[in-house]
């Protein structure tokens, strides 16, 4: 007989953290691509060389005057007008990067897009810290997300059931799986890290500070690539996870990471009666 129970799987630090970053993430990336479409180009190095970027989004016309956006990487061109470079902004057509409904706060709000970017940027920071904070202190860091020699044995065991949309059950659906811990650590250490440190890179006020890190990845342009390659790979990250939901159970695991009571499947054998 199979049966299932409620189990506390989350604690509520975890929750209102995760929560908090899913706002800032989705600001972010609204209000960083607003950002973007100023100058929606790519370069490495420390000045922009307009003639070879290495990423351009344009907006133009072909010979017979209807409007197109092209989209180039390095010495290659794409036609991706309506999505990339040209797009319609209340219902007339006109030449930007990104699409305006995936810029916040408007079309063309650069001031106010910068002013949100910059204030989730910083709430994003302090939720940052504060989950890393807690996590050391509570060893949610040693205990949940950092794997063990038995995560490392069944890695290949764990990325065959992923192909497969297999998913552990039982006790076994309490615990990370090595992807997840390797994936959640990726994101945390290396995106969110590096991201932020990007984008103070970018500022001209940080030079007397962080000079040595402008230096490192070769200028302030390149510094600005990193940050939108990382703020990509985030979407991408979060496009997964989103869809790992989606396949093991969307409500068990929204009720999971909203109230902390996660439902797992339980098997009891039937003990005869005399």
């Amino acid at each position: 007989m199979t049966d299932t129970r409620l189990v506390y799987r989350h604690r509520w630090p975890v929750r209102v953290m995760h929560w908090i970053n899913v706002v800032c993430l989705c600001v972010l990336l609204g209000s960083g691509l607003q950002i973007f479409n100023a100058h929606p180009a790519l370069y490495w190095g420390e000045r922009s060389h307009f003639d070879t970027p290495l990423l351009a989004l344009e907006g133009g016309q072909d010979p017979a005057g209807r409007p197109v956006g092209t989209t180039r990487i390095g010495r290659h061109s794409f036609d991706t007008t309506g999505v990339l470079g040209a797009s319609r902004v209340d219902g007339e057509w006109t030449a930007r990067g990104f699409p305006a409904w995936a810029t916040i706060p408007g079309p063309g709000w650069l001031a106010m897009g910068r002013r949100w970017h910059f204030f989730f940027g910083w709430l994003f920071v302090a939720n940052g810290i504060a989950y890393v904070g807690w996590s050391l202190a509570s060893r949610h860091f040693a205990r949940d997300l950092v794997p063990t020699r038995r995560d490392w044995r069944g890695i290949g065991r764990s990325i065959v059931d992923h192909l497969r949309f297999r998913h552990p059950e039982g006790d076994d659906a309490l615990r990370y799986n090595v992807l997840q811990r390797l994936a959640y650590l990726f994101a945390i250490v290396v995106l969110g890290g590096g991201i932020v440190l990007m984008g103070l890179a970018m500022s001209p006020r940080m030079d007397a500070v962080l000079h040595w890190l402008v230096d490192l990845v070769g200028g302030r342009q390149s510094a600005r690539t990193i940050h939108f390659v990382i703020a990509m790979a985030f979407v991408a990250f979060v496009l997964v996870h989103v869809f790992e939901v989606l396949v093991s159970g969307p409500l068990n695991q929204l009720r999971g990471m909203i109230t902390g009571w996660y439902r797992v499947r339980a098997d009891r054998k039937e003990v005869p009666h005399d």
